[in-house]
């Protein structure tokens, strides 16, 4: 006779099975929601798409798809974006939220996003945060491979400058994936935070992993803090300059 205690871990392990399904079946949606030309983080694919068999057929995974969408109906699953994580109270960082994310980021209450990529935002996006009130802060960063491309420290200053405003919070900074650009924005404000170079890198790399890049982390190390407390204290934590052609918000 099956006990109480067996059929609880069965449950268990039917929605850790059911979640997994369901995080690759939105994160193979990226290519389709998000047709942005190649940049910095278009060599991550098989990074999204894990352990997924090459060899499937595309009508199996359509019909994954619809099965996971009752799910969520049926079952209130919320999905996080890509590399999705807290940097700090009311600070988040993440990759490109994707549709079936919203759900997700409605818990989160946001006042402001930080978009760090030069395309223009997607509609379905923009009209999410247009009906819950959110602000968009866009600092079109090209993506680049180069080894030694410069990353433009103004820009990073400018959203910095929202990313420390309290008044900005809740807060979401993200790009495509959430690694290399965003890690350069969060690396930077960890020193400003006043953590250890090292402790700094251990972050960057966790979510950057196999795909670090050196010029990350060198521009990480020679950003300078007191020019940012310059800036800070010049501005009074309030938005920054919006003449900046590198820099667009939307209310």
């Amino acid at each position: 006779m099956t006990n109480l205690s067996e059929i609880v871990s069965a449950d268990k392990e039917r929605m850790r099975v059911l979640a997994m399904r369901g995080r690759n079946s939105v994160f193979r949606k990226v290519e389709k929601d998000v047709d942005y030309e190649d940049d910095d983080d278009d060599d991550d694919d098989d990074d999204v798409v894990g352990a997924r068999d090459g060899g499937q057929e595309e009508e199996e995974e359509d019909e994954e798809d619809e099965e996971f969408e009752e799910v969520v109906e049926d079952d209130g699953l919320y999905l996080t974006p890509l590399n999705f994580s807290m940097v700090d109270s009311g600070i988040y960082r993440s990759g490109f939220p994707q549709l079936g994310n919203f759900t997700f980021l409605e818990t989160l209450g946001l006042r402001s996003i930080i978009y760090l990529c030069p395309e223009p935002y997607p509609e379905p996006n923009s009209e999410f945060l247009r009906s819950h009130g959110i602000r968009l802060f866009q600092f079109g960063i090209e993506g680049n491979k180069e080894p030694f491309a410069s990353i433009p420290v103004d820009t990073i200053m400018d959203a910095l400058v929202v990313l420390t405003d309290p008044k900005n919070y809740p807060l979401l900074v993200h790009c495509k994936r959430g690694k290399h650009r965003t890690g350069c924005l969060v690396g930077c404000f960890r020193k400003w935070q006043g953590w250890c170079l090292s402790s700094v890198f251990e972050e960057y790399q966790r979510f950057a992993a196999a795909k670090s890049r050196v010029s990350d982390l060198m521009f990480i190390e020679m950003f300078d803090v007191s020019a940012l407390r310059q800036t800070l204290n010049a501005a009074s934590l309030t938005l920054p300059h919006v003449s900046s052609p590198q820099m667009k918000h939307t209310y």
